[in-house]
């Protein structure tokens, strides 16, 4: 081993706290803009499918890259590629903060979702590296790194509306700026990774890949404005399916894959990949639907609205902080369960919500899901980075953030053409979203009680 790389290595907490600024300011920009998106749309005079187009702008950017990110990583070190996703991330910020207008603001968007794309898989690479031979510490850190991202994506709605509230919508941006800083001068510490050795990038993968998603979103955003007997809406299908094809040819034929196929030969990971694409899929789709619910149909501010999800942010900190403890006792598999359980009985409270529900028969729903969420999320993660080679824990670590990202941002699409229309539609969208995402729960936990069948503990 080299012992450049070993001297001086940061310590736990330090490791921890550097890899959590990067998910907290990926995961803070899935939620934040929620709260703004009205504010957003008096701005620039928005409808609602631009509006979809400001959220999955950034979260389409973040899956497509995603895989190639991971490639990277693995590829050149995960060091470096998570410094230079710090600084992407950071001047993008100041791009939307300053967004004239709402294309400006979407372009800057879809650069933040590169550095995330660039952050997320190279900060669990480094995490796993540095704790690759005490998996018990291993299994805490991702806890508490988990943990970090998910009170960010939980508290973005309640920080969005103190800053709407205080000072402008464009803050929600701004924060973000020190944050890459702080990120950015304690990376210098961290351990740079093994490298592997293939020695291309498959460039052409990326392309198609990213062809066929972005064409895909892009058909679920438009389809209530044109009607889905358009020809644009069923060319669009077509084309993503005969794209994503295309990607699977490639990805078969290449000497270097950024999706290596081998990977997938493990029951475990596969039903770990679908169990992250349910959860990210149902939560996004219905935090969107939600924020349009408070201040469309019950006529909240931003503020209040803002503090109406403050339960998220408490759910996911308590299931992250004693997940890595249940983890540890009982392996990845019962934490799941239970976790995948406390989801859908969440999802199942919001049947009650109307014009007039009060925010107290709320309250439960909205600390039952996340907290769900939050135990079954580091099982899952512990459960993929456990099942690879460290030196390709970039790419499973983008594979799996890539299932989830994408499922996020069809999640929106999906959801959000639900809600278009009006208050009316709105409500009706509450419902039907929590009715997809129990039944989507439900086969989840149906294949990953399979996938681990064999799998009681952290190995």
């Amino acid at each position: 081993m080299n012992q450049k790389t070993r001297t001086n290595p940061p310590g736990f907490g330090w490791a921890v706290l550097t890899t959590s600024l990067a998910f907290v300011v990926a995961q803070l920009d899935v939620s934040i803009v929620n709260i703004a998106l009205p504010e957003i749309a008096k701005a620039y005079h928005a409808g609602i499918s631009t509006l979809q187009w400001v959220i999955d702008s950034y979260t389409l950017a973040f899956a497509v890259l995603m895989l190639s990110a991971g490639s990277l990583s693995d590829l050149l070190g995960s060091k470096r590629i998570f410094q230079i996703g710090l600084i992407i991330f950071g001047i993008a910020s100041a791009g939307c903060g300053l967004a004239p207008d709402a294309l400006t603001l979407i372009i800057f968007r879809i650069a933040q979702g590169i550095g995330a794309a660039m952050m997320i898989p190279s900060s669990l690479a480094l995490l796993n590296h540095q704790f690759a031979h005490t998996p018990q510490l291993r299994t805490r850190a991702v806890g508490l790194w988990t943990a970090a991202g998910s009170a960010a994506l939980a508290a973005g709605p309640t920080i969005g509306g103190l800053l709407i509230a205080f000072s402008s919508w464009r803050y929600i941006f701004i924060v973000n700026i020190p944050i890459c800083i702080i990120g950015y001068i304690l990376s210098f510490k961290m351990e740079q990774t093994a490298k592997t050795n293939k020695k291309s990038f498959d460039l052409a993968g990326q392309f198609t890949w990213m062809l066929s998603v972005t064409t895909l979103i892009s058909v679920i955003i438009e389809v209530p404005r044109l009607g889905f007997n358009n020809v644009m809406i069923w060319g669009g299908l077509i084309l993503s399916l005969v794209l994503l094809g295309v990607f699977l040819w490639i990805e078969h034929k290449v000497a270097h894959p950024m999706l290596p196929f081998h990977l997938f030969k493990s029951g475990k990971f596969n039903s770990l990949l679908v169990l992250g694409a349910v959860l990210n899929g149902s939560y996004y789709g219905t935090v969107f639907i939600l924020s349009l619910y408070l201040q469309k149909v019950l006529n909240y501010p931003s503020l209040t609205a803002g503090f109406a999800f403050l339960p998220l942010t408490i759910g996911f900190v308590i299931s992250n902080v004693i997940s890595s403890r249940v983890i540890n006792r009982y392996g990845i598999q019962k934490p799941i369960i239970i976790g995948l359980t406390m989801f859908a009985a969440g999802f199942a409270g919001l049947f009650i919500a109307h014009e007039h529900t009060p925010y107290l028969q709320l309250f439960l729903p909205f600390l039952v899901i996340p907290m769900g969420m939050g135990l079954a999320v580091p099982a899952m993660i512990n459960g993929i980075l456990s099942s690879v080679d460290k030196t390709l824990s970039g790419t499973a670590s983008a594979i799996l953030n890539t299932a989830r990202q994408t499922a996020g941002a069809i999640g929106v699409a999906v959801f959000g053409a639900m809600a278009a229309g009006g208050s009316t539609a709105i409500l009706g969208a509450v419902s039907k979203s929590a009715a997809i995402s129990i039944c989507l729960t439900a086969i989840a936990m149906f294949l990953v009680t399979r996938g681990l069948r064999k799998t009681n503990t952290i190995k």
